[in-house]
């Protein structure tokens, strides 16, 4: 099998593409051929040594991956070698192992994957939207009709976001700095997008909003955004941290006569019952095709580094993926 291995943390240019033996499936265990892995910001963070989980070294980033069974372990059911499946993670980790042609996967890490979609595709689906399920239903409890803002929706995550808030009922608003990734979100269900790199993007969506404001404040950078957010918020609104790169400067008072809350959240913190209760949702949406994953950038396995730098560039629209041939 072919793998991206890391050696040592540091810059993008310490991924390298090695020959590494191919595993055998134990009990519980499925080998998974990858035709696809799914590039996430939490890959580049971990490879840079600045996550505060860091994995033994060496190790293969990724976790986000779909391909065919390939061989299934002892103790295994519900599976045959052929199957199409989307990975969550290897038995490496929850987020290691998948750039790579072959993963080893115990079972609860892999689902089916629609013969309507493509490998790619299933490439974009775990982290993406498991984290996006999470957000919207686990943490904010978003209810139909109610209004949802989705802070940076162009990307993996936040169209994964205006796909599952639209099909559940509610209104979904997004915003988006490049006119590629506003089309994008419009297209997967939002009814307004906005430009957050206009100055006036803010007294936009107060505009179309009114006193009400908004409920449901998904926030994919916090370090920038969080304070406009709070003023955004309506009564009793939730704003889930997605994503931060950094400190930031709020007034606590926006929250009190509103009743708003701050809500952080990571993909795995809720535990392994809360991330299996979001991929029979995700399976349920995929299968009924009321959620279709986008993919933007497909670079092969060995650019890895390239794909690195594109999944950290602004603007990007859609999934980041490697080609695992």
């Amino acid at each position: 099998m072919r793998a991206i291995v890391v050696e040592e943390f540091g810059p993008a240019e310490v991924m390298r593409l090695r020959e590494l033996p191919t595993p055998d499936p134990g009990e519980g265990q499925l080998l998974v051929r990858l035709h696809a892995a799914g590039v996430n910001p939490v890959d580049t963070y971990i490879r840079s040594g600045s996550y505060a989980m860091k994995p033994p070294l060496p190790y293969t980033p990724g976790g986000d991956g779909a391909g065919v069974i390939e061989a299934i372990g002892a103790g295994v059911v519900g599976w045959q070698v052929g199957d199409r499946a989307y990975v969550g993670g290897s038995v490496a980790g929850q987020i290691f192992g998948l750039y790579a042609t072959h993963a080893l996967c115990a079972a609860t890490q892999v689902h089916p994957l629609p013969g309507h979609l493509g490998f790619e595709q299933g490439a974009a689906v775990n982290v993406a939207y498991v984290t996006a399920y999470r957000a919207l239903f686990d943490r904010a409890q978003l209810k139909p009709a109610e209004t949802v803002l989705i802070h940076g929706a162009s990307g993996g995550v936040g169209l994964a976001a205006v796909q599952l808030a639209a099909n559940h009922g509610a209104i979904v608003l997004g915003t988006a700095g490049s006119a590629a990734g506003r089309n994008a979100v419009a297209a997967s269900g939002a009814s307004a997008v906005f430009d957050h790199s206009e100055p006036g993007y803010l007294q936009e969506i107060r505009a179309l909003v009114g006193e009400k404001g908004i409920d449901v404040i998904v926030e994919m950078l916090a370090n920038v955004n969080l304070d406009h957010d709070l003023s955004l918020l309506g009564k009793f609104g939730r704003v889930v941290i997605v994503g931060s790169r950094g400190r930031v400067e709020i007034d606590p008072r926006q929250t009190m006569g509103k009743e708003a809350a701050i809500l952080g959240m990571q993909m795995w913190a809720g535990g392994d019952v809360a991330v299996q209760r979001a991929h029979a949702h995700i399976v349920a949406g995929l299968k009924s095709r009321t959620l279709n994953p986008v993919v933007g950038a497909v670079f092969p396995l060995g650019d890895a580094p390239k794909a690195h730098d594109a999944v950290m560039t602004s603007g990007h629209v859609g999934k980041v993926v490697l080609r695992c041939e």
